[in-house]
Parts: C-alpha cells; structure tokens; sequence
C-alpha cells in the first residue's frame, strides 16, 4: 500500500503545472503516485503534445476525459480509484507548493487520529492586489486550528470550510463517508468537509503547509464564481443554511477596508465597494436560480457546462 499519493485536475494548464511536478519531486516525504485528470481541450495536437509530456514525467499517470465528463467531484473520485494510497492528495494545477515540506506537513496532521481531511495555507502572488492579498490571509491566517461540530456556533460556515486547491484526506474515512459528491456546480469540498464534521471527525488547517494560489479576477468573474457559489448553497441547503455564509461575507468587507485604511492604501476602498458588490450581486442572484429564466442562469455561471448536463438538487 501506498502512503500518499496526488491527485490534480488538469485542463489547459499553463506554467505553474510544471512548477508544481516540479516542486512535488523535492518533497521531503515524497509522493507515492502523482494522477493526473486530464480533460482535453478537443484541440488534437495541443491535447497530444500535452500527453506526451505528461507520461513521460517520473511517478506521473495520465487518465484523459472528454471536456464533457468533466465533475469537481466524480473526476477526483476517479482518480481515488486509482490508489491504494492510505493518504491522498487533492491539489489544482494552478497551486504551488512554496517548499519542499508539504506533504510532510499536511501528514503530519493525521497523527491525530480524528482528523479525517487537512488543508494548507494559500499564499497570494506578489503580483495580486491588496484587496485579494488580505483575502487570502482573511480565509488562511498564519496560525493552524483543527475544526469540529463543537466551533460551529463561532465559526460558522468556515466550520466546513477545506480546500481541494490543496487537501489532504484520510483514505479510510474518505470511503466510509462515500467520497465527494457527484455533479455538483462548485463546493464538492465544502459539502464533504460538511459530512466530516457531522459524522464527529475534525478538520486541521495546517497554516506551515504552504502553497502559492491566487486569481485575478475581473469583477464580472467574482460575480460568476459567487453566482455558484450561491447556488451549491441553495441546492445542498441541508448543508449549508444552518450556518449562513452571508455574515461572514460582510465581515470579510468590513476587516478589509479597515486594513487598507490601516495600511495607507484607502485609495483602492472604492475598489473594494465595487468588487464587494460584484460579489454580492452574484450571491443574490445564485441564491435565487431556481426562479431566473435559464439562459440567464447560464449567462450568470462561471460553470456554464455544469447546466447543460442537468443538475443535482437535494430539494427535488
């Protein structure tokens, strides 16, 4: 049996891919097998000459889907099939290890035998703006904490809060509790941390685990990806209306202005109330799909494949 192995999703990646394998073959505790998800473009020669590079990588095995299987959850849960390892790995193509002691890390949580899932620290690119770069330390501060059912009256819906950009799952529990859920818009990680907690296993955010990951969204885009957001809220309402995520939104807002202003940086707030309401205006809207004529609900999605599939509500 394995002790850890990788899982990434990949689709058009760019340089940080290679970074990534890069910095997964300096690892201190070092991967067992690296799987990489492949769904391809449907442009044959870039998808080819994507593959021969891939394959020929040392521990790197390559599955390609069609563009139209593609699911945040069944696609992982493909590549746990693969693995026999006793740890996995979830990790996005976009997010690089800022050290070689990652793994050894996010693993060194599980010794604690009640942590079924851990995640890392996102650090912002030098080049993010100052709006996203306290974001980032907004929802991945410097300091680790293991989460259980006992913080949800304080923290909230960041109780369920774990990142598949870089996670780790023990194998064991992952199976007990059946894996992510299929077919869903966004949050597949979310709604299984939410399993995890209710089932009276923990989650460890493990802050010196570091990965770099961080998006220059337009304000178009924040309002798409909050749209889904809005909308995996709304179908997995079990889940999620018991802990509101709208208080902690505003908080976010409030923390933020008051950095910038703390910080010399008050010319960028009206940035900061445009973006903030982008954002809510594509919660508002995700929460309220069901009653929007659905080429406008497409319109609206970052996820647009997600609807021409047909979808998953706990409500039906």
């Amino acid at each position: 049996m394995s002790l850890v192995d990788i899982i990434v999703p990949v689709y058009k990646p760019d340089e940080k891919l290679d970074k990534l394998i890069g910095m997964l073959g300096r690892q201190t505790v070092s991967p067992d097998n690296i799987f990489l998800m492949v769904t391809l473009s449907g442009d044959e020669s870039v998808d080819d000459e994507l593959i021969r590079k891939l394959v020929r990588l040392e521990k790197v095995t390559v599955t390609t889907l069609p563009k139209r299987v593609f699911d945040y959850g069944a696609t992982r849960n493909k590549g746990v099939s693969f693995s026999d390892a006793e740890f996995i790995l979830f990790m996005t193509q976009d997010a690089v290890p800022e050290d070689e002691y990652l793994v050894q890390k996010l693993l060194s949580a599980f010794d604690d035998t009640k942590v079924a899932s851990a995640y890392a620290r996102q650090l912002a690119d030098v080049r993010t703006n100052p709006i996203e770069s306290f974001t980032r330390l907004f929802n991945y501060p410097k300091q680790s904490c293991i989460k259980s059912k006992e913080d949800i009256p304080t923290l909230g819906i960041k109780t369920y809060f774990c990142s598949n950009v870089c996670a780790m799952y023990r194998r064991s529990v992952f199976g007990e509790l059946g894996g992510f859920t299929c077919h869903v818009i966004l949050n597949e990680d979310s709604i299984f941390a939410a399993s995890v907690i209710e089932a009276g296993y923990t989650i460890a955010y493990v802050a010196d685990a570091k990965v770099n990951h961080s998006h220059m969204y337009t304000n178009m885009q924040y309002l798409r990806r909050n749209f889904d957001i809005a909308v995996s809220h709304r179908q997995f309402n079990k889940v999620f209306d018991a802990v509101p995520s709208e208080s902690e939104g505003i908080r976010l807002v409030k923390t933020t202005a008051v950095n910038l202003i703390k910080t010399g940086r008050w010319r960028v707030l009206p940035e900061l109330v445009l973006k903030s309401g982008f954002k809510y205006a594509g919660y508002f809207l995700g929460k309220r799909y069901r009653h929007l004529p659905k080429p406008l609900v497409i319109s609206l999605s970052m996820n647009k494949a997600y609807w021409k599939k047909g979808f998953k509500d706990e409500n039906d």
